[in-house]
Parts: structure tokens; C-alpha cells; sequence
């Protein structure tokens, strides 16, 4: 692998673990372990403006950066004004780790944090691959993948509000969201994550690190759908909505928007 390529991916983690790091003692101090959220997003952020310092300046590298900026920073908007901004309480998912830690959480939470660095220089790989990739700008693949990754955020951005305007109506406390996108998959805000990644691997085609675009798109499905996404948003639904959910699990595909069912 090029020296640029490495020096790039190696400034990229420097700069996400210092702002892990940051963020970790801002969430000691207000009991918050979320912001590690807002770090892995802007940690991308960081990655690439070291990506498009240490690389070469293409037209292509522009429009690739760009769309990593405008994911990161309207994930990161929606991250803070969710979940962090003013008295939100801690995410379900860690206010469990914090007691199952006990005493320890705060001291455990900083390698998780650190944790969270790592996967930046990783899921840096899929538009360093695309940077790389040699030919005239735009080609066909140019076009297809920045149809799909815009496409992706936009669709992203919509399963949110239809979710966010939901929740504002008091009328619909303890009821499950069912209109728009939310209609034809449990999960569409994940669904559309997924597709992101997987516009890198589309638009990377001939470039010399097209196989690792690959990485993000495996990873972030493998993460959303069986780790860290999908199971701990249906324990919490079923929780807080019971029966309600149940029959909404029946009815909809969990993550690949379908026509939704009847229930049996």
C-alpha cells in the first residue's frame, strides 16, 4: 500500500482518538457515554480532510470528500439534537453497559471510546479507494455512486424527520411508527446507512484498493443488522410498545424495505 495512503489512514486514527479522548471526559463529567457517537461521525470527518491532504488532488477526490463531509455532518447534527442536546437521557445501550461495569464504567467507557477510533482509519479505506481510482472524471461509476451514496443520506434524513415528527405528537406515545419509509422496513434509517457503504463499492470500480471498498459495506451491515443496530432497537421496542411492535415485526421486513404483510 502506498506511503500516502498509510500516513493518511495513520493521521486519520490520531486525529479520532483525540477526539474520542475529548469527548470521553466531556461524557464523564454530564454521565453521557453518547458522545462517543458524535465522535465516530466526526472522527470521519477528520479522516477525510486527512485523506485529501496526504493524497493526490483529483476532481473525483472532491466529490468523494464532499460526500463524506455531508454524511458525517448531518449524521453528527442528528446525533446531537436526538440524543445529546440539553437533558436527552443516555441511550438505552449504554446506560446498560454502565451498570453491567458498575464502579469501573468510566475507566471502561475510555476504551471503548478508543474503540470507536480504531473503526475510523477502517471505514476510511472505501473513499481513499475511490480517491485512487485512475480514468477520466465523471464516468459511469462516478455517476452511479454518487447516485446511490446522495440517494443513501437522503433517504437517511427522511426516515429520521418521519420518525422525529412521529415521537413530537403526544397522541403517539406508546404506538409504532408505520408511515412513510417506516412502512415498508422496521429499520429504514439503518437500511439507508447500509446503502451508503455500499455506493464505494460500485464507484471504486478499477481502482487499486477496490477490494477493501468492500470493508465498509460488510462491516457496517454486519454492525447495523446483528451487533450494535437492529438487536438493541428491538429489545428497547418491545419493551416500550409491546404488543404493538410485535405484530409490526410480523407485518415488516427487519431491514430490506418490502411490501408489508398481513399478520398471521
Amino acid at each position: 500500500m502506498d506511503v500516502n495512503v498509510l500516513l493518511s489512514i495513520f493521521v486519520a486514527y490520531l486525529l479520532a482518538a483525540g477526539l474520542q479522548f475529548l469527548l470521553w471526559r466531556h461524557a464523564v463529567k454530564s454521565a453521557n457515554a453518547g458522545w462517543v457517537d458524535l465522535g465516530w461521525t466526526l472522527g470521519m470527518a477528520f479522516g477525510m480532510m486527512s485523506a485529501q491532504a496526504f493524497l493526490p488532488f483529483s476532481p473525483r477526490g472532491v466529490f468523494v470528500g464532499g460526500v463524506v463531509l455531508f454524511w458525517s455532518l448531518r449524521l453528527a447534527a442528528h446525533i446531537y439534537v436526538d440524543r445529546l442536546r440539553g437533558e436527552n437521557p443516555e441511550d438505552g445501550r449504554y446506560v446498560n453497559l454502565r451498570g453491567h461495569w458498575g464502579e469501573q464504567a468510566d475507566r471502561k467507557f475510555f476504551f471503548f471510546f478508543q474503540g470507536q477510533a480504531l473503526l475510523v482509519p477502517i471505514f476510511m479505506l472505501p473513499p481513499i479507494a475511490v480517491i485512487l481510482r485512475p480514468g477520466a472524471f465523471p464516468d459511469v461509476f462516478d455517476l452511479l455512486g454518487l447516485l446511490i451514496a446522495f440517494g443513501a443520506i437522503a433517504g437517511e434524513s427522511l426516515a429520521d424527520r418521519q420518525l422525529a415528527r412521529f415521537r413530537q405528537n403526544p397522541e403517539n406515545k406508546g404506538k409504532v411508527c408505520q408511515s412513510g419509509l417506516w412502512r415498508y422496513s422496521r429499520h429504514p434509517n439503518y437500511f439507508c446507512e447500509w446503502l451508503h457503504w455500499t455506493s464505494y463499492v460500485l464507484w471504486s470500480m478499477g481502482s487499486p484498493l477496490a477490494p477493501l471498498a468492500w470493508i465498509g459495506m460488510i462491516l457496517m451491515y454486519l454492525f447495523l443488522r446483528y451487533l450494535t443496530g437492529i438487536p438493541h432497537t428491538e429489545r428497547q421496542s418491545l419493551q416500550s410498545r409491546g404488543e404493538a411492535y410485535r405484530t409490526y415485526q410480523q407485518t415488516t421486513n427487519v431491514f430490506f424495505p418490502w411490501i408489508p404483510q398481513k399478520p398471521s
